[in-house]
């Protein structure tokens, strides 16, 4: 009786001795944050840190060489009446609107086309990825050959075929500087949103479509009422990226362009680091940054929000 009685404090015991270890062995929460510590510690060093840095730069009047001053939101009243910040905002949305469209739309066809059976598919798959592997600014550098003013291909095959008689200034005409920027973003981000969305297919089940094909229904309505409903997750997740990435692109504009002419294709990101670095005027340009936050944020949300109606994605019904 004495044994049967000690039984629940020598488990008590038991549970009391239980090192840190073992308890870390049976709680796989704790051993999850534990494995994300890492990465977590990435991030923040990497990413919050400069982030709430900047947004602190921005109210101040710190150039390069002085430390500044806090001014409150001097910098944000004065980019209030700046005519070229507030043309930076309307071409940032202009490209970026125009060039996440287009790669959708061409991604998307790129996608269906290569989920077909075609001769040399895992070729053309393969090929399809040049344009997103190769380095921006060799890109930019090609692009910037391709439209010069006096070199360009373009403006020389056009001559010979007696379409023109002088050279297209591409990059030296506003509209023309415009287009050429959003083609040059256009031919970069495509591989990814039809890459992306090609391992999308190919998560579909061909059931599926068997199913439709039985009932007599086309190739659109298949597309309509199988492959877009299933694909919306990651078309979401996808132009998230697309836009965010189109959002503050730096690189392709500055070795094309330098935001000329006459700011025709300066955005928010160069402008920026025009401002801060080339000026020197760091608290100014750390301002139009932080400027840049509450756009991305409303990208976020539109996708999150886009995301959460999808109630099927938790086994229920989409009504």
């Amino acid at each position: 009786m004495a044994d049967i009685a000690l039984a629940p404090r020598r488990a008590k015991t038991e549970i009391r001795e239980a090192t840190a270890w073992e308890q870390l062995r049976h709680n796989r929460n704790w051993l999850g944050f534990w494995f994300m510590l890492p990465a977590m510690a990435f991030l923040i060093f990497f990413l919050a840190y400069p982030l709430g840095l900047g947004i602190w730069l921005s109210f101040t009047d710190t150039r390069i060489g002085r430390v500044g001053h806090f001014v409150g939101s001097e910098n944000y009243e004065w980019l209030w009446d700046d005519a070229i910040f507030w043309l930076s905002v309307f071409n940032t949305l202009i490209y970026t609107f125009i060039a996440s469209a287009v790669k959708f739309a061409i991604g998307l066809y790129l996608a269906l086309l290569l989920n077909e059976r075609m001769p040399f598919k895992a070729l053309l798959r393969a090929a399809v990825l040049i344009p997103f592997i190769v380095p921006t600014v060799l890109s930019a550098l090609a692009f910037w050959w391709i439209f010069d003013s006096q070199f360009s291909i373009i403006s020389w095959s056009l001559k010979h075929l007696g379409l023109i008689t002088q050279n297209i200034n591409f990059l030296g005409d506003t509209t023309w500087a415009r287009i050429c920027v959003i083609f040059a973003n256009i031919w970069r981000g495509v591989p990814f949103v039809a890459i992306t969305l090609l391992a999308g297919l190919q998560t579909v089940q061909p059931s599926l479509y068997e199913a439709a094909t039985l009932d007599g229904a086309t190739r659109w309505q298949m597309f309509r009422y199988i492959t877009y409903p299933l694909l919306t997750p990651i078309i979401a997740v996808v132009m998230t990226f697309s836009v965010l990435f189109t959002f503050t692109d730096f690189q392709l504009i500055w070795a094309m362009t330098r935001g000329g002419p006459v700011n025709a294709t300066h955005l928010m990101a160069t402008l920026s680091y025009q401002r801060a670095i080339i000026a020197g005027q760091l608290g100014e340009g750390a301002a139009i940054s932080s400027a840049m936050i509450p756009f991305l944020l409303a990208a976020i949300m539109v996708s999150w929000f886009g995301l959460q109606r999808r109630k099927w994605q938790q086994g229920e019904s989409n009504d």
